[in-house]
């Protein structure tokens, strides 16, 4: 029998078979995904086979070929991967300017592992009612127009006013989307607003430290028409690079890679060496040091809470 996974809880799969059915699973014992060391050999968006036994319980055996899935270090096993989710369109990246405040590293390391995955990625600055600062605007503005002038489309998102929500749900219709982002940015009430059926649960900002508190427990997947689905997950602290070779984590930043082509040497890291163009660029201003920064964090990842000191 063949199906979709759409939820995953840790240690049972619920899939939603060809005919409609909803099947909880578990993955067969010996079951291990070739050349991915993963927390999580089936994910959700996955296709898959089952084989339902006597006694009622059914058991995952094999996995569709995937076109794309979406990867970060396991926070609990350096060496071990977990899979956000498979065969997606679009990653929506929830971020917010304060109330928590989202990082730039955070984005950077996300939008660089949708690239280096190929998927196709948005940014959407929510809570925008709650900019009421000059400061804060200008931050938003220039977050903005940074990561325009990458290519990356931008919206600005608002449940309680409305503000951008109709673009959004428009980017959403027909495609299987990720929704992903730091806890308490908003991502389970944007859901409930665009799909009140859903219903999924919310909680508050913790006051005493301005950051979210963790309302989605395991990730799901939820049909939104004919052909669309979102899948909500579950809030992520920090997005730990897994399995880039150094030199190619520039490929995954746009400008890094398209100005190395000036860079004398060809294997060039952007760090030291004479001729380097990329050096050149951040010190005339034309890549941001944000950016550059987020690269330099990525080159020797081993631990996703170790970043170099940022340049000044």
């Amino acid at each position: 029998m063949h199906g979709l996974v759409i939820k995953n809880t840790g240690s049972w799969y619920t899939v939603r078979t060809d005919e409609g059915l909803t099947v909880d699973c578990k993955v067969k014992g010996n079951f291990r995904l070739k050349g991915i060391r993963t927390t999580n050999p089936v994910a959700i968006g996955d296709g898959v086979e089952i084989v339902q036994g006597p006694d009622g319980h059914a058991l995952i055996t094999s996995i569709d070929k995937r076109k794309n899935y979406i990867i970060r270090k396991a926070t609990n096993l350096s060496k071990q991967s977990h899979i956000l989710a498979a065969n997606i369109d679009q990653c929506m990246l929830i971020v917010t300017i304060n109330y928590p405040e989202t990082s730039t590293t955070f984005i950077d390391r996300f939008l660089a592992n949708a690239e280096a995955y190929s998927i196709p990625a948005v940014l959407v600055f929510n809570k925008t009612d709650l900019i009421t600062d000059e400061i804060e605007r200008a931050k938003l503005e220039e977050y903005t127009s940074l990561y325009q002038s990458l290519g990356y489309e931008c919206l600005h998102t608002s449940t309680l006013t409305g503000e951008g929500m109709d673009a959004l749900l428009t980017l959403l219709r027909g495609k299987v989307s990720l929704l992903s982002g730091n806890s308490g940015v908003g991502k389970s009430t944007i859901i409930n607003t665009l799909f009140p059926n859903l219903n999924l649960k919310t909680s508050e900002i913790s006051d005493a430290y301005n950051t979210g508190k963790h309302t989605t427990t395991f990730s799901e997947m939820y049909p939104i028409d004919d052909d669309g689905y979102i899948i909500d997950t579950p809030g992520i602290k920090g997005f730990g690079t897994f399995d880039m070779q150094r030199e190619e984590i520039g490929h995954y930043f746009r400008e890094i890679f398209n100005i190395s082509s000036n860079c004398r040497f060809g294997n060039c890291t952007h760090t030291h060496e004479p001729g380097c163009a990329v050096l050149e660029a951040v010190e005339e201003g034309r890549i941001a040091i944000s950016r550059f920064n987020s690269y330099l964090s990525m080159l020797d990842d081993q631990d996703e809470d170790r970043y170099r000191p940022p340049v000044k």
